[in-house]
């Protein structure tokens, strides 16, 4: 994917590819792939019930990954959890959420796997 776009990009015209072009396609090649639609399920659920809380909770991921996009920025994904608290605990007060809602959205913003989110946020 990467490589293609950098294709693309090389043939539309511009004369050098700096190393901010080329960070800018990585960032945005990545959040294109950690933002993809989860698979619909096999079988909707026939309970309009199920199917609506079904929906509340992709509605709850998605809102907590926008939340944790800009988080590995403050605390980059060499850092661990515990090495991030010190970092994140500050942020997390300012935007209003509780440290263990912090530390889950980031790991499901580098992620992009729900099991990020087990036991904090769903």
């Amino acid at each position: 994917m990467i490589t293609r776009r950098l294709t693309a990009l090389a043939h539309s015209g511009l004369q050098d590819i700096d190393a901010a072009a080329v960070r800018a396609v990585v960032r945005q090649a990545v959040r294109d792939v950690r933002t993809a639609p989860p698979p619909p399920p096999d079988d909707p659920p026939a309970d309009p019930a199920l199917a609506a809380l079904r929906r509340t909770v992709d509605d709850l991921a998605a809102s907590t990954h926008a939340t944790g996009e800009p988080l590995p920025e403050v605390a980059p994904a060499y850092l661990s959890d515990t090495d991030a608290t010190d970092i994140l605990t500050r942020f997390c007060n300012d935007i209003g959420i509780d440290l263990d809602h912090g530390l889950a959205a980031r790991r499901y913003a580098l992620s992009g796997d729900r099991r990020a989110l087990h036991g904090t946020v769903l």
